[in-house]
């Protein structure tokens, strides 16, 4: 005798909208991780920023001995610079 035949799953509600309808779960999740992992280069690049006018703040104090003059100067340069790049990336993405 023939295997008997089983029922069809159920379709997902995904899986019964027409392409043109609106995104997938799928695609949409895929959606927030990038803008995620684009605020996250974002935030990181303006730390390294602040990071690298700590670090020549640091190097000019200790080669001038001025402390903490450049440290200073070092950190909000770091800061304006921090600033200006997320002008720039985020005014080209948006």
């Amino acid at each position: 005798s023939p295997p008997p035949i089983r029922p069809t799953p159920p379709i997902s509600p995904a899986m019964s909208e027409r392409p043109g309808d609106r995104p997938s779960r799928s695609a949409e999740r895929h959606r927030e991780i990038g803008e995620a992992v684009g605020h996250a280069v974002v935030s990181g690049a303006f730390f390294g920023s602040l990071m690298a006018g700590l670090l020549l703040g640091w190097i000019a104090d200790h080669f001038l001995g001025t402390r903490p003059v450049f440290i200073v100067i070092g950190i909000a340069a770091g800061a304006v610079v921090g600033f200006w790049r997320m002008w720039v990336d985020y005014g080209r993405a948006g």
